[in-house]
This record gives C-alpha cells, structure tokens and sequence, in this order.
C-alpha cells in the first residue's frame, strides 16, 4: 500500500509539473508575440538622424527584442528580430536587404547580451550585456553594410552618389569603408545604447527593484516561491 501511494504522489506531481511547464510555455509564446508586435510598430516610428544620411534612420526596435532576451534567453530574442523583420518586410521598398541587414544586426545585438545576461542575473550584467552586444552590433555593421548591404544597394544608387550623401555631411570621408567607420559604427553604437541602457530593462534585473518595477523576471519568481511554500 505505501508503495502505491507512493507510486501514485509520484504520478500527481508529475501531472502538476508537465501541468506547470505547459502553461510557461503558453506564456512564453504569448509574451514573444506581443514583444514582437511592440518591435513592429516601434520599426515603424523611425527617425531621421542629423549627422546620418538621409536614407538612414533611427528606430528602438530592438529593445523589445533585448528584454525579450533578458527574460526568456537570446532564441527569444531572435525570435522577436526575425517576426519584426518578416512583417515590416511587406510595407517597405528595401527589397528584403534592409530587413536582412536589420535582423543580422539585432542577432548581434541580443544573442551575446542573453548569454552574459544568462551567468550574470543582475544590474550589472544588464548593462556589460547590453554594452556588450551595443559593441558587437556596431562592429558587425562594418562587415554587414560593406559586403552585404551596400554591394546591393549599388543596383539602385550609384557608389558614388552613396559616398557623396556623406561628404555632404563630412567631406573628409574618401571611401565607403571610411564613411561606415565615421558614421555607421557611432550610429549604431549610440542605437544599442538607447535600446540596451533603457532604465526598465536595467532595473527588472535588480532585486532591490522587483517589486517597484514589476517586470516578469520578478513575477517568475514570486510565483516559484509560492509553489515552493505549498510542497
């Protein structure tokens, strides 16, 4: 007899957890989605930028993507990239390659900010992740934009009429390259930094902040907690 009851407590709190793990991962789909939709209409809400190219702006599109990955890992935040991208896609003129380039970027972004954010649950590794992955992202748009990007761009604009929108604005640039070093790498950087240094996404990391900030880092663990405290 005490072997059954055993036997079937052992099959009750396995129904409770696999119970547990199906709606985590409901919840986990829901809130992918609906970062997902926040990153597509902050994709939209794109600003020129005075010291950029006219063809270049500025959007946050990425910081939903990034708490997305603080809170369920950098696949999150890829997930979120690739949706905000594939929509945004249908509305544009960029023949995907904007897109593409957008994606890369913000798999740059996320990926290495999640895996240091990952050992380092906390203030201080929010922002070496997000200073981390602002770094990565800027130095990626070199390579990006100079083989991939540009190369593509050069059906439709000439190189010379894309080198001149920035000797427009800085004449001493004399090539392509030098014009993604003086002028992407700083705008990309100060993107990142935007999006990684956003209070919110800081301080939901902090545990003298959980309750204040009331972010889903916190509401995991409270109800953890609870759980523990009922067995």
């Amino acid at each position: 007899m005490a072997t059954v009851g055993k036997t079937m407590k052992t099959v009750h709190v396995t129904k409770k957890i696999n119970h547990t793990s199906g709606k985590g991962n409901v919840k986990r789909l829901t809130t992918t989605a609906m970062l997902s939709a926040i990153a597509v209409i902050l994709m939209y809400m794109e600003i020129p930028v005075p010291f950029m190219p006219g063809f270049i702006k500025l959007d946050i599109s990425d910081l939903p993507a990034l708490f997305g990955t603080f809170v369920y890992g950098p696949l999150c935040g890829v997930t979120i990239c690739l949706v905000k991208n594939v929509l945004h896609s249908f509305a544009t003129n960029t023949v995907f390659v904007g897109e593409i380039s957008n994606f890369i970027l913000g798999c740059a972004f996320v990926v290495p900010a999640g895996m240091i954010y990952q050992k380092m649950k906390n203030k201080k590794g929010a922002i070496i992740a997000s200073l981390t992955g602002s770094v990565a992202m800027a130095l990626l748009s070199i390579v990006s934009n100079y083989f991939f990007v540009y190369p593509i761009y050069y059906n439709f604009m000439s190189k010379d009429l894309i080198l001149q929108a920035y000797q427009a604005i800085f004449p001493g640039v004399k090539s392509i390259l030098q014009a993604l070093v003086v002028f992407n790498v700083p705008f990309t950087l100060l993107k990142g930094l935007i999006c990684g240094m956003d209070p919110v996404c800081a301080s939901c990391s902090d545990p003298s902040n959980r309750r204040r900030v009331g972010c889903f880092e916190p509401a995991k663990s409270r109800i953890l907690d609870k759980k523990k405290s009922r067995c």
